[in-house]
């Protein structure tokens, strides 16, 4: 598990600590990354907060949590994909390559979507 997917899971715990959704991914990022950049990319967090955003992440509540277009809808196709197929063991390169974006590279947004997934936090 990436660090991507640590940070989300983390975020997701410190949420009931009652931080807001987004507070809860910035700290957890600054847990797992010691400098700025990788702390604030913006494709993980945006396919975190996306799913969030459309009430698909256990325990929080549809919101408007973030702009990332493009990363929400990244999520929420391979969220469907997931289901759809019931998948298991699915790596999150395979999972990027099922979306069929094209040369459109991934940058740890997969990572985000199977924690939640593999950690039973979709609905």
């Amino acid at each position: 598990m990436n660090k991507y997917a640590q940070t989300t899971l983390k975020a997701k715990r410190n949420y009931k600590e009652n931080y807001s959704i987004l507070e809860s991914y910035e700290r957890a990022a600054k847990e797992f990354f010691t400098t700025k950049s990788p702390q604030e990319k913006g494709c993980p967090k945006g396919t975190f907060l996306g799913l969030c955003e459309t009430g698909l992440v256990r325990g929080i509540p549809k919101g408007n949590y973030t702009k990332s277009v493009k990363n929400k809808e990244y999520a929420l196709k391979a969220v469907e994909i997931l289901k759809q197929h019931k998948h298991k063991n699915i790596t999150p390169k395979e999972l990027w390559l099922a979306l069929d974006l094209g040369d459109k590279r991934s940058n740890s947004q997969m990572d985000v979507v199977l924690a939640l997934w593999e950690n039973d936090l979709i609905i």
